[in-house]
């Protein structure tokens, strides 16, 4: 839950969508050492607890780390996703951003405490743990101005990043280690610590005998190629620290972690100072004790008869949803998702395991990957879309594969299916609050039953075969969880008093399910640290275990009298599987390590921070007043920055501003030619930029670029250019995309065409006007790292008054993408087309190609060879025509993934490679001029991250490009790319 350096595009781009219309709500308040920001009239009720929980936790963060932070912590409430989540960033600013929607507790993957108070412990640990600064990097924040935010236009500025805030530079599982650590006891232990997931990763790996992560391998494969991703870092990350602290002390843990007076810069050189070992020493040390940890679980929980399963499929399915059976196909219908395939709906045959894809899910979260109803009866299947986002309801034929859109948007999920009166059920989250909602036949629309209050939840329904009960999973404020049945007739005259209810103590319980005669509920929980099915009698409320296993199973599915489908955790995701479902007449609990840390170093019990309502709101100095945007603006950094002109070095200064969420954003660069032999006049370079979510403008005097150092290619120019933009989103539908821009600008004293360097004009005065219309609708599976399956199209049109001569152009481009039955192996079909309807003569005419494109060094897209003007094996700026048609078939490779290559603060995470092949003809209205050429060539990228928090790609290419009357040309490129 960390952004390391400020906020994600992705992040900024979707804020962006949903700040249009509601600007004029941004409000802010600001209390001492704190600032909320958050949309007045939605969110508003939640401002006091945000202060409380942020202003409580921070408050333990400066007693633990001895944090002190020189500016206002900004917090920012936002609403744009259905599951809770939050994301926290110290450069160039301190700022937590949350999403304030419930938090999922499915698989007991999250603890069941409140959920602001959880993403404020655990964001404020990131926030200490990085904008820390000892006597070093104070002085460097003095001299450039501020924390620096690494930025591809100036690569200079990683070295400034790292100067300003080394311990940004560590890798994720350190940060997301930390941070559980430290949250789980500032709860009083309630958290990922003694979690009973967590325990079951590491003891089915123990189990199975499977390979744990280095440190390496943990960074550069699995956080990207296993099931589970980013998680990993939580996982890994938590119980490293765990054990750390245990074998020494809390208190050394934390003299790591924190940047303190005399503390090494680099954490990896800070571990080796406090702990008298190198960290992957350490590391295998863990994994040594973890294996002999785990080992005597696993010998205690076989004390007694562990349940005997029969697994349905031969190979894990990642993550699932819910699952049905249907007695009539023998079929098991949920969704998977699992690496090299894009996430789907599915078919398994119980009796034989073979699987069938029905449909590709839009949106699919890690998991649970959708919400699943099924409808026997109609032999229709309800699903959830976008659910990284405003969940869609969806329906789908899972004969033919047609799926059709009932409700656009309509933030519900947990779906359920009555068989009585043909409705579906479901949770609806809006601004924090759940709902609990009635969906009619035909399901295009909802009825609200009952709003429950802030920090009450429902989760995982189910209704009862006669349509009566209606069972849910709850969480309170307070952390409690339990199993509530309630009556569906109440619930229709807005009451939500259960008819009984159980619980699990702290655990969760998850998935509990009707049986078909609607006597007995089937669900999991971790009551003995390891998750069983336990089924409860609703006529004598008794519950009892009914699976004793040794690592876990979930998801119970009634298949007919005892016998029971499952979900069987494994390391690379759920098995399904067949058990008998057989009272358990004892069961051993495990230890948790976390257990065994506050056993022996009983210090973190005195973390407990305690409750929010301690911090006095009502008394709080505080100040509100509308969020101001383009007067928020201020200073980031100022640092020394290096150019190129030409063939000319240029030295000068960059002044970087933004406000406090980053919507708005400003930067003046300029260099000058110390020694050159150009004339006096284009000695200085000069350029500013400034963009807000929608609009830009720019302005440049003998514009400069870092890149021209390292040609071939050159995008400095001559002369002087005003410009300004703006960038409407027509469709926002991720991963659809409909975006149109457009830009005007006018500029004078030209030597050479604005975008083609090789083609030498004389222009005094050029005004130019540019709309480009773009979608992208691309997909790619768990462990891809590039686009599988899709479609691109642009359509594009300038029009261009060039020394009172006009001048008009249009071109489009269409890509289409399909995945290959290899994982991850691809191909695509690019075509582009342009006319001008102006003299051939005139450069500004025609359209130029040729060349990869690519820099030495840059930070333009690394696959420039599939630019609509490149042309690898001719070169650049080589063919000219006034009209063109172009194709390009493109296959991509499988990727070669890596966990040891390199060090953890510099490697090499996975090579990619792909070949390519196409033609180009140019004028193709006179026989005469008319140029066809043809070309292949072949790529390779190496991905490489850089102390940790940053991401470089260098490429190799070849390709050789041959036409009638000319012999072949080839063309070799090498290019490291700054910045992802």
């Amino acid at each position: 839950m960390r952004f390391p350096c400020g906020l994600s595009v992705a992040f900024l781009f979707a804020f962006s969508v949903a700040v249009r219309p509601a600007a004029a709500q941004l409000t802010e308040e600001r209390s001492p050492g704190l600032r909320v920001i958050y949309f007045d009239g939605t969110e508003g009720y939640l401002l006091p607890h945000a202060t409380r929980t942020a202003l409580n936790s921070l408050a333990f963060q400066k007693k633990l780390f001895g944090f002190d932070p020189k500016e206002d912590v900004t917090v920012l409430l936002l609403d744009l996703t259905d599951s809770g989540n939050a994301g926290a960033s110290s450069v160039p600013n301190d700022l937590v951003s949350v999403q304030i929607a419930p938090l999922g507790f499915s698989f007991e993957t999250l603890a069941a405490n409140e959920r602001l108070n959880t993403i404020m412990n655990h964001e404020l640990v990131h926030v200490a743990t990085m904008d820390q600064a000892a006597g070093s990097d104070r002085m460097f924040r003095s001299l450039f101005g501020g924390k620096v935010l690494p930025i591809k236009e100036q690569p200079e500025s990683i070295l400034y990043f790292y100067l300003t805030s080394p311990r940004v530079a560590a890798p994720r599982w350190f940060h997301e280690g930390i941070a559980v650590f430290v949250d789980t006891w500032m709860a009083g232990g309630l958290g990922r610590v003694q979690s009973g997931y967590d325990e079951m990763v590491f003891r089915a790996m123990v189990r199975d005998n499977a390979v744990f992560y280095n440190p390496l391998g943990l960074v550069s494969k699995g956080t990207d190629a296993d099931f589970q991703l980013e998680i990993n870092s939580y996982l890994y990350g938590a119980r490293f620290m765990t054990w750390l602290a245990r074998r020494y002390s809390p208190e050394q843990l934390i003299e790591w972690t924190a940047r303190r007076e005399g503390s090494k810069a680099y954490y990896a050189s800070q571990f080796h100072k406090v702990f008298g070992v190198t960290l992957e020493e350490a590391w295998a040390q863990w994994i040594a004790d973890e294996r002999t940890f785990q080992q005597a679980n696993l010998a205690a929980i076989r004390k007694f008869p562990v349940t005997q399963y029969r697994d349905v499929t031969s190979r894990a399915l990642g993550s699932v949803s819910r699952a049905y059976f249907d007695s009539g196909s023998r079929k098991i219908y949920a969704a998977f998702n699992y690496p090299g395939v894009v996430a789907h709906v599915g078919a398994i045959d119980i009796d034989t395991g073979v699987m069938q894809r029905i449909t590709p899910i839009k949106g699919p979260v890690i998991y649970t990957v959708t919400s699943l109803a099924w409808d026997p009866e109609a032999r229709a299947l309800f699903y959830t879309a976008d659910n990284g986002s405003y969940r869609d309801l969806m329906q789908l034929d899972p004969a033919t594969g047609k799926t059709r859109m009932l409700q656009k948007d309509a933030r519900i999920g947990d779906i359920v299916f009555s068989k009585t009166d043909k409705a579906l059920w479901g949770i609806r989250h809006l601004n924090g609050l759940v709902t609990i909602v009635r969906i009619p036949a035909p399901y295009t629309s909802w009825e609200q039953m009952v709003t429950l209050p802030y920090g009450t939840i429902a989760y995982d329904l189910d209704v009862s075969p006669d349509g009566t009960k209606l069972v849910a999973s709850f969480g309170e404020i307070t952390g409690a969880q339990d199993v509530r049945v309630l009556s569906i007739e109440a619930l229709k005259k807005r009451e939500a008093t259960p008819l009984a209810k159980f619980d699990f103590s702290q655990s969760v319980p998850n998935d509990f399910t009707f049986s078909a005669d609607g006597r007995y509920l089937y669900g999991s929980s971790y009551l003995t640290g390891v998750s069983n099915i336990f089924r409860y009698e609703l006529a004598t409320g008794a519950v009892e275990a009914v699976s004793n296993t040794d690592t876990g199973f979930f998801r119970p599915v009634p298949l007919g009298g005892d016998d029971l489908l499952v979900f069987r955790y494994t390391g690379t995701g759920f098995v399904p599987t067949r058990i008998t479902a057989t009272p358990v007449a004892d069961a051993s609990p495990i230890t948790f390590l976390g257990e065994r840390l506050a056993a022996d170093h009983p210090v973190v019990h005195t973390w407990n921070v305690g409750s929010p309502l301690a911090i006095a709101y009502d008394s709080l100095d505080k100040q509100q007043h509308p969020y101001r945007l383009l007067g928020g603006l201020r200073t980031e950094s100022l640092y020394p920055i290096v150019q190129g002109y030409k063939t000319n070095a240029a030295v000068g200064m960059r002044w970087n501003m933004s406000d406090r969420i980053r919507l708005n954003r400003a930067s003046v660069a300029a260099s000058f030619l110390p020694v050159t032999d150009l004339p006096a006049s284009e000695r200085l370079h000069v350029e500013g930029e400034y963009e807000r979510y929608d609009w830009r403008g720019h302005a440049s005097f003998n514009k400069a670029d870092f890149y021209d150092l390292f040609g071939p290619t050159k995008t400095g120019r001559k002369g002087y250019v005003v410009g300004v933009g703006r960038s409407t989103t027509l469709v926002y539908d991720e991963p659809r995309r409909l975006t149109l821009a457009v830009d005007g600008s006018f500029s004078g004293n030209l030597d050479r065409l604005p975008d083609f360097q090789n083609v030498p004009v004389d222009v005094n005065r050029l005004a130019i006007l540019d709309s480009e219309l773009s979608f992208s609708d691309t997909r790619k599976s768990l462990g891809a790292v590039d686009a599988e399956s899709g479609t691109l199209w642009t359509v594009a049109a300038q029009g261009s008054l060039v020394d009172r001569s006009p001048f008009a152009n249009v071109q489009g481009s269409y890509d289409r993408g399909m995945a290959l039955p290899v994982n991850h192996m691809s191909i695509w079909f690019r075509q582009a087309a342009g006319f001008s309807p102006n003299d051939r003569t005139e450069p500004f005419a025609n359209f130029f190609f040729g060349g990869f494109g690519n820099n030495y060094v840059d930070s333009g897209n690394e696959k420039r060879y599939r630019e609509t003007y490149s042309l690898p094996g001719a070169e650049l700026n080589e063919i000219g025509g006034r009209n063109f048609v172009k194709s390009m078939v493109e296959l991509n490779l499988p990727p070669l993934r890596f966990d040891r290559f390199g060090t953890s603060g510099f490697y090499v995470p996975w090579l990619r490679p792909a070949v390519f092949a196409g033609g180009l003809a140019t004028d193709l209205d006179n026989r005469f001029l008319r140029r066809v050429l043809f070309n292949s060539g072949a790529q390779v990228d190496l991905a490489i991250s850089a102390l940790s928090a940053l991401d470089l790609t260098l490429s190799f290419g070849a390709a050789i490009a041959v036409e009638d009357g000319h012999g072949p040309r080839h063309e070799w490129m090498i290019s490291l790319k700054v910045l992802r």
